[in-house]
């Protein structure tokens, strides 16, 4: 297993975020995490990224536990994420975003070789073109494959995607799912958090349902689509949860 997720609990004062919640997640798989707004899907992404250290617990990344690593440390060992409200480094250049990506991530390149990494990741994403170009000068569409570039640039054994299709048109959103697709064939395995369910049922092996913090149903697209605790918490029709399920991307 690359990720090993036991019983994390975490809390906020008296809010209760997440209740022990458990994954075992094996190398080259695309696991989908959905659920209704505020289930803790961020919440999750940040104790497993060490943005938060888990009240209950333990995190375990390619054999090695990592409770308590702070998220450059888990960079270096080969765990890249994507946010959910993109914040690209609007001052620098697109290629001098991703090149942050290489400098920074598990291969600590120089700048010269991060150049041209960056290169190479722009052209895989669809934005070498504008490599040259403000950060800020970006559409959503461009950010969020800037986003996803920075990310891929680190050489990640595992990459965490928050929403990452949001704000995106069908068009835009059937172009990202493609590139994931292609990072994972790669050999990145992918833990993908969206709210887009057509897409994220269509290129997930694997789905986990999280609601109010707790974990609430796991299995293949087609079972948890089928389950009654989460058409109730999440999908609200079944016909719609069926259709959804089916949809292709």
């Amino acid at each position: 297993m690359i990720l090993q997720v036991q019983g994390v609990s975490k809390r906020f004062g008296g809010l209760q975020a997440l209740s022990r919640i458990t994954i075992d997640l094996p190398e080259g798989q695309i696991l989908g995490l959905i659920g209704p707004n505020g289930a803790g899907k961020t919440t999750l992404f940040n104790v497993i990224n060490g943005i938060y250290a888990p009240d209950e617990g333990s995190i375990s990344f390619l054999g090695q536990s990592v409770s308590g690593w702070p998220p450059q440390r888990l960079a270096k060992a080969g765990m890249a994420r994507t946010h959910q409200i993109v914040q690209p480094l609007n001052e620098l250049s697109v290629r001098e975003n991703v090149m942050v990506g290489a400098c920074f991530g598990r291969e600590d390149h120089g700048l010269a070789d991060a150049a041209r990494i960056a290169d190479e990741v722009l052209d895989f994403v669809g934005l070498k073109a504008g490599a040259d170009q403000l950060a800020g000068s970006l559409n959503v569409a461009e950010k969020k494959r800037l986003e996803l570039a920075r990310a891929v640039a680190s050489r990640p054994h595992l990459l965490l995607l928050d929403e990452v299709l949001a704000g995106l048109n069908p068009a835009e959103i059937t172009a990202m799912i493609q590139i994931v697709r292609q990072i994972r064939d790669r050999g990145v395995t992918i833990i993908m958090i969206e709210h887009v369910m057509h897409a994220v049922m269509n290129v997930s092996e694997r789905i986990i349902v999280l609601d109010y913090g707790v974990q609430l149903a796991e299995g293949s697209p087609a079972e948890v689509s089928k389950d009654p605790k989460v058409i109730e918490a999440y999908l609200g029709d079944p016909k719609l949860a069926k259709k959804l399920a089916q949809r292709p991307v």
